[in-house]
């Protein structure tokens, strides 16, 4: 189990054992829900937009090389820059 201390202003720090599992890194967004049983989930909003979008676009996806969050960002970076990183 892990716990996070809430600030007077409502911030966390989020456990390093728990960051490292939903691969955040700092400037990610976290995205939180609730279930139908009332349980409040957290995950890494980026990575949840990209699965999203992977399962939407799955053939397409795969048809351009598109496999993880890196090459969606690789993508984006040569339409920006005209570079990968």
């Amino acid at each position: 189990m892990n716990l996070a201390k809430v600030s007077a202003n409502g911030q966390i720090t989020v456990p390093i054992e728990i960051r490292r599992k939903l691969k955040l890194k700092s400037g990610d967004k976290l995205l939180f829900f609730q279930k139908q049983n009332g349980e409040i989930v957290v995950s890494n909003a980026s990575a949840a937009a990209i699965r999203k979008a992977q399962n939407a676009f799955s053939n397409v996806a795969e048809s351009m090389g598109i496999y993880d969050e890196e090459d969606i960002q690789d993508m984006v970076n040569e339409e920006r820059y005209g570079r990968k990183d």
